[in-house]
């Protein structure tokens, strides 16, 4: 079982894994759960990385950062076709200086991919849709190997 937030309304949600892949939407407000991108601090982050058993890919970024804008709406629509295979979360490292600094973070935006709360690997720059897209195809081809 898994404890989701809602990123709409902040209603805490239990997800039975078995069920992730299925479009779960929030039991208050009838949004969708995984088809968004969460916004977490270090205890949310360090939860996440802790109990998901799909992939997370994470955005390290800051709101000064242009091209971390303008990747913003990449990274929404990826997360809006690929929920519920992987878990997608920004990290503002500006606000959360402790997470860029235990996650080594040099630049941004950065992207980095966990499982099992390990770091698969990490790309930085603000990708377009299509290197997003093969990125995303990596690491679903990958899961599926280890499944």
């Amino acid at each position: 079982m898994i404890q989701l937030s809602c990123p709409h309304c902040h209603t805490a949600n239990r997800i039975p894994e078995e069920r992730l892949a299925d479009h779960p939407v929030c039991g208050s407000c009838k949004q969708p759960l995984l088809d968004a991108v969460y916004a977490m601090d270090a205890s949310m982050l360090s939860q996440a990385l802790g109990q998901s058993t799909l992939p997370v890919i994470v955005d390290f970024w800051a709101p000064w950062c242009a091209p971390c804008r303008s990747f913003a709406p990449t990274f929404a629509a990826a997360a809006h076709r690929h929920g519920g295979k992987l878990f997608f979360v920004k990290v503002d490292t500006e606000a959360e200086q402790a997470v860029g600094a235990r996650f080594q973070i040099r630049s941004i935006p950065t992207l980095a991919v966990f499982q099992g709360g390990e770091e698969l690997g990490r790309v930085s720059g603000a990708l377009p849709p299509v290197q997003l897209e093969s990125l995303i195809g990596n690491i679903l081809q990958h899961t599926e190997k280890q499944a």
